[in-house]
């Protein structure tokens, strides 16, 4: 089987918790790099990637790698790869390049010499809307071509259409759960559920569903592909529910509770509209809270939300022994205004440009 350099992206500060998960998922010698995660494989693995790996934000095969001062040189390289190796005749395509560093400056007209050269070596059609798209790095001077195997990004998981205000994305909430050590085997609770993803994702590992069950991947189109060699699980799980969201808006338990369905994760999951004075454990056994409450620079203004933090932290406090927290939010000033006995942060990572830390408790 021929190997690939398969890179494995995800937001800034993520990279040591994708490299556990791709370990532990049975990708071996996984090495984090800036923006990612890189591992050698072939093509079963990268099919495998795409579906199963909850933290990763694209899977990215280097088709090449070289050096390039001038367009010229850049365009005689891009026509030496072996693009019939990888893309079917006459294929939509597109290119997105970025350059930094580099003597070749202009961004525009690098993505124009791969792209005839793409075009000259098998007719491929330019795209706005792409069946794959190819993506070029030129960074000190030093120019890698990458396929883009997943298409949409990870994220879009093929079952959330109804969103909330400040949606959190799904593999962020997936690195958030193992950083917080969540392995779907205890109770989880998120008292500020929204479009209900931290719960969503819960209980896809508690039912051990694959993540990419439902979507389509840009790799389906590429004439290597062997749908018989990735078995998708989509087994309905039955309950009783091990994973529970709770919001005071109606509108967000609701478009929880059919987000739920749509995943097929229903039976283990239950939504209630609350507020955070009315939360109580949903079970008798202790799990984890897990919970993205606003923050300033998110939703609103920072100053009115102390009150907010502090009402949580004494819930948990009053009602919840032998519960921990997981809490994510940008102001440690807020997240101490729970008075609870908060563990180190974890490290900064980005979330839509803004960047937020994992809070945690011990037990309570």
């Amino acid at each position: 089987m021929q190997r690939y350099d398969i890179f494995l992206t995800c937001p800034p500060g993520l990279e040591p918790v994708l490299a556990d998960e791709a370990l532990a998922t049975g990708f071996m010698t996984p090495r984090c790099i800036k923006g990612g995660v890189t591992f050698q494989g072939g093509w079963p693995h990268i099919w495998r990637a795409n579906l199963e790996l909850r933290c990763a934000t694209r899977v990215l095969v280097r088709l090449a790698s070289f050096q390039a001062k001038q367009l010229s040189q850049l365009e005689r390289h891009a026509r030496g790869v072996d693009w019939a190796a990888f893309l079917p005749p006459a294929c939509s395509v597109a290119v997105e390049a970025s350059c930094r560093k580099s003597r070749i400056y202009h961004s525009g007209a690098a993505q124009e010499r791969v792209e005839l050269a793409l075009q000259d070596a098998l007719g491929c059609r330019i795209s706005a809307a792409p069946t794959v798209t190819i993506k070029l790095r030129i960074d000190h001077d030093i120019c890698t071509l990458s396929l883009d195997t997943s298409g949409e990004a990870l994220y879009m998981r093929g079952h959330k259409q109804a969103v909330g205000k400040a949606p959190i994305r799904e593999t962020l909430a997936a690195a958030f759960l193992r950083l917080a050590g969540y392995r779907g085997q205890v109770p989880l609770l998120d008292p500020m559920c929204g479009s209900g993803t931290f719960v969503i994702e819960a209980a896809e590992l508690a039912a051990g569903l694959s993540p990419g069950r439902a979507r389509h991947f840009a790799f389906e189109a590429l004439p290597n592909h062997d749908a018989s060699a990735l078995p998708r699980n989509t087994n309905t799980p039955d309950g009783p529910p091990l994973c529970f969201g709770s919001d005071r808006n109606a509108g967000a338990i609701n478009a929880s509770q059919a987000n739920a369905e749509r995943a097929g994760v229903a039976a283990l999951t239950e939504f209630h509209q609350r507020s955070i004075a009315d939360i109580v454990p949903p079970t008798s056994q202790p799990g984890l809270v897990m919970v993205n409450p606003p923050y300033g620079g998110r939703i609103g203004d920072k100053r009115q939300l102390f009150a907010l933090y502090g009402a949580l932290g004494k819930v948990l406090a009053q009602r919840f022994a032998g519960w921990r927290l997981a809490m994510v939010t940008s102001e440690p000033g807020l997240a101490k205004a729970t008075s609870l006995p908060l563990l180190e942060p974890s490290a900064a990572i980005d979330h839509g440009g803004l960047p937020v830390r994992l809070y945690q408790t011990d037990q309570l």
